[in-house]
């Protein structure tokens, strides 16, 4: 079973129906139907959060918090994992990525998982993990 990283970018365009939705939601349900499995970071949970805290209202953030939990991802604690952590680190210490991303790439690394995003950001360390890019 394909070990896969969600950025926040790619549940950001699922849930404003951007583009890149139909990709996100076909990687949903595979990951239903047992093809793969989903990690989501919670720094990248609550990077979702607070932007739609920020665009809309704390109950559309609320709402979407909900729908995570209904969603076939399992999210990844930082507490206590100083090897996560840290790679978030040294990714944001080398300034390749912001801080939030930088968790995304250390949980594929780490976990020698395939990031999907959109995000361009990622480019900086295309070299160093592997990336499944969304449209």
């Amino acid at each position: 079973m394909a070990l896969k990283v969600l950025d926040s970018w790619a549940l950001l365009a699922f849930f404003e129906d951007e583009p890149a939705a139909e990709e996100v939601e076909r990687l949903l349900l595979k990951a239903t139907q047992g093809a793969h499995h989903l990690l989501l970071c919670v720094v990248n949970w609550g990077e979702v959060y607070y932007n739609t805290l920020r665009r809309s209202s704390p109950a559309a953030a609320e709402q979407k918090a909900r729908e995570i939990a209904a969603m076939p991802i399992e999210l990844v604690p930082v507490e206590a994992d100083l090897h996560l952590v840290r790679q978030a680190a040294q990714y944001k210490a080398s300034g390749k990525l912001a801080y939030a991303d930088a968790f995304a790439a250390a949980l594929a690394r780490l976990r020698n998982a395939e990031l999907v995003t959109g995000d361009q950001d990622f480019k900086t360390v295309a070299d160093e993990i592997k990336i499944s890019w969304l449209k």
